[in-house]
C-alpha cells in the first residue's frame, strides 16, 4: 500500500489525526478576513461585467495580419469606449465594445475595415441589448436562490437542520470568495462565469455531504457513550474523509488549472478565463469550507444542546477520574454504546467463537482413529 494509502487508513481508524475542530477559531478568523477582503474589493472595484450584461457590439473580422494593438486602437478611437480584442486561432479577431448602438456599430465596422485592411462586408457584427443581459442576470439569481433553498431542505431532511444551516453558510462563503476574486483580478463576468459559479456550488455541497455522512454515522447514539465529546467525533469524521477530500480536490483542480494557466494564460485563449477562474477558485474554496467551516459550525451548534453539554461533562469527568487513578485512556477506537461495552462484546464474540470451535471439534472427533471393529 502507498504511503498516502497508509495515511488514509490511519486517519480512518483514528490512529493519527489533526485537531481541526480545536483550532476552529483560527479557521473562522481566516475566513472572515478573506470574506471582508472580497466584500471590500466588490465595493471599491466592482465587477467587470461582460457585454452580455451591459449591452454592446461584438465584431468578428476575417483573417488579417494586423496586430491586436492596432485593432484595439482603431476600435476605441471609432467608438469612444474601451475595446477588448482577442486574436483567434485562425488569425481572425474578436473585437468587443460595450455601450454601442446600431448606428454607432456601422461606423465602427467601417473604421475597422480600413484599419485592418479587410472588406467591411466580411466583418460580422453582433449587437447585444442590455435588456437581454438583465434577463440573464435575473434568471441566474433565481436559479441560485432555488438551488440554495432545495439544498437546505434536502440536508435538513437527510441529516438535520444544523447541518443544513452550516452547509448554507459554507456555500455563501464560497460564492463571496469567488466573486471577490473576480473583482480583484478584473476578469470579465460572462454567462460562462455564472455557469462556473453554479457548478462549484454543486461540488462544494458534495464535498460537505461526504463529511456530514461520516459525522452522522459516527455521531449516532453519541450521547450513550462517555469516550468522546461531539466535537471530537466531528474531528474524527473530518480526519477519516481527509484523504478522500484531498484526492477529489486535486483531481478536479488539475484540468481546471490547465484551462486557466495554460489555455487562458500561456496560450492566450482569454475566453477560457470566464469559466475556468470561477471553477478553480470555487473548487478550492469549496474543499476548504467543507473541512474548516461547515463541520466546525455543526460541532458548535451541537455542543449547545443540553444532551451534548451533559455528554461533555461526563467525558471530562471520566477522564479526570482516570487520570487521578493512573488509568490509561483509549482514544483510538470508535465510540460504542455504553449499554454494551467493548469487554462484553469481546466476551460475547469469544463465546460465539468457542461454540463454533466446540462444534467443529465434535465433528472432527474420531477422525483419523481406528474404528475399533475387529477384522
Amino acid at each position: 500500500m502507498s504511503k498516502l494509502g497508509n495515511l488514509g487508513a490511519q486517519l480512518f481508524h483514528g490512529e493519527v489525526g489533526y485537531d481541526f475542530i480545536g483550532k476552529r477559531k483560527i479557521w473562522y478568523g481566516v475566513s472572515v478576513l478573506i470574506t471582508i477582503t472580497a466584500i471590500v474589493a466588490l465595493a471599491v472595484q466592482g465587477l467587470n461585467m461582460g457585454i452580455e450584461f451591459k449591452g454592446g457590439a461584438v465584431f468578428t473580422t476575417p483573417k488579417t495580419s494586423a496586430s491586436v494593438e492596432q485593432a484595439q486602437e482603431s476600435a476605441e478611437k471609432a467608438s469612444g469606449h474601451q475595446a477588448i480584442v482577442q486574436k483567434l486561432g485562425n488569425s481572425t479577431m474578436r473585437v468587443q465594445i460595450s455601450g454601442v448602438d446600431t448606428a454607432k456599430s456601422d461606423q465602427i465596422k467601417e473604421d475597422l475595415a480600413k484599419s485592418l485592411d479587410v472588406p467591411a462586408k466580411d466583418i460580422n457584427a453582433d449587437l447585444v441589448g442590455p435588456s437581454w443581459g438583465e434577463q440573464i442576470a435575473n434568471k441566474a439569481w433565481t436559479g441560485l436562490g432555488v438551488f440554495l433553498v432545495l439544498c437546505v431542505i434536502y440536508l435538513a431532511i437527510a441529516f438535520e437542520w444544523r447541518m443544513a444551516a452550516a452547509a448554507l453558510v459554507a456555500l455563501i462563503h464560497d460564492i463571496t470568495i469567488t466573486v471577490g476574486v473576480y473583482a480583484l483580478v478584473g476578469f470579465e463576468v460572462t454567462p460562462g462565469t455564472v455557469i462556473g459559479l453554479l457548478t462549484i456550488l454543486g461540488y462544494s455541497l458534495y464535498d460537505t455531504v461526504v463529511v456530514f455522512d461520516s459525522l452522522k454515522e459516527q455521531g449516532k447514539d453519541a450521547a450513550k457513550q462517555t469516550r468522546f465529546t461531539y466535537s471530537e467525533i466531528a474531528n474524527r469524521s473530518i480526519n477519516s474523509t481527509l484523504v478522500r477530500s484531498i484526492n477529489t480536490t486535486v483531481v478536479a483542480l488539475l484540468p481546471v488549472g490547465g484551462l486557466l494557466f495554460i489555455g487562458g494564460g500561456a496560450l492566450g485563449a482569454g475566453m477560457l478565463n470566464d469559466i475556468s477562474l470561477s471553477l478553480f477558485v470555487g473548487l478550492a474554496a469549496g474543499a476548504y469550507s467543507s473541512i474548516f467551516i461547515a463541520t466546525p459550525l455543526v460541532a458548535d451548534l451541537k455542543e449547545r444542546e443540553p444532551a451534548m453539554k451533559a455528554l461533555k461533562k461526563r467525558v471530562l469527568a471520566k477522564r479526570a477520574n482516570a487520570a487521578a487513578n493512573g488509568e490509561p485512556l483509549d482514544t483510538t477506537t470508535p465510540p460504542v454504546d455504553d449499554d454494551e461495552p467493548e469487554d462484553d462484546l469481546s466476551a460475547a464474540a469469544g463465546v460465539v467463537g468457542g461454540q463454533r470451535r466446540t462444534q467443529q471439534q465434535s465433528r472432527n472427533r474420531g477422525r483419523g482413529r481406528p474404528s475399533g471393529k475387529r477384522r
